[in-house]
């Protein structure tokens, strides 16, 4: 099981790629609030399309509740993994293939500080950039995480 956590998400677009590539892999999505956006804009709807019945989605008033439903379906601290900057690590020298939670930061200033170090920081996954770029798109980053550790699952049904 693949779970997508998205922290305070603040661009809707993002969240709706998300949400359709959630509904395409079978991973199930956690939305934190507070949101940057009502969950009825148009724009998160136009990025998910018709998905959203097909996408497992559960909104968390809060980041306690969701880690506690991820505790509750077998997914402690030592199997989030969050997406940082500040990692060592990259998803493909991460042991995904497991259950796991990929936890995204909001789109402008990444994963708090406090939030991050919750996790054990062999588990802070960055992705690999040219020299001088400052970070991909969420929805993208994503994506490349959702697959490599689908693919290290050896693309079982995730649903």
């Amino acid at each position: 099981m693949i779970h997508v956590v998205l922290y305070e998400p603040e661009i809707p677009a993002n969240t709706g790629n998300i949400i359709r590539l959630c509904a395409n892999t079978g991973a199930q999505l956690h939305v934190v609030k507070p949101l940057g956006f009502e969950l009825d804009d148009k724009k998160l709807k136009r990025a998910g399309l018709d998905y959203h019945e097909w996408a497992r989605m559960q909104i968390w008033e809060n980041f306690d509740e969701c880690l506690a439903n991820l505790a509750e379906q077998g997914i402690g601290l030592d199997a989030i993994y969050p997406l940082t900057t500040k990692g060592t690590e990259t998803p493909h020298t991460s042991d995904l293939n497991r259950p796991v939670a990929l936890l995204m930061g909001p789109e402008t200033r990444g994963l708090p500080e406090a939030i991050r170090m919750l996790f054990p920081q062999q588990h802070w996954i960055r992705l690999p950039m040219a020299a001088n770029s400052r970070s991909l798109n969420l929805s993208n980053a994503t994506a490349v995480i959702v697959y490599e550790a689908w693919r290290q699952q050896g693309f079982k049904e995730l649903s």
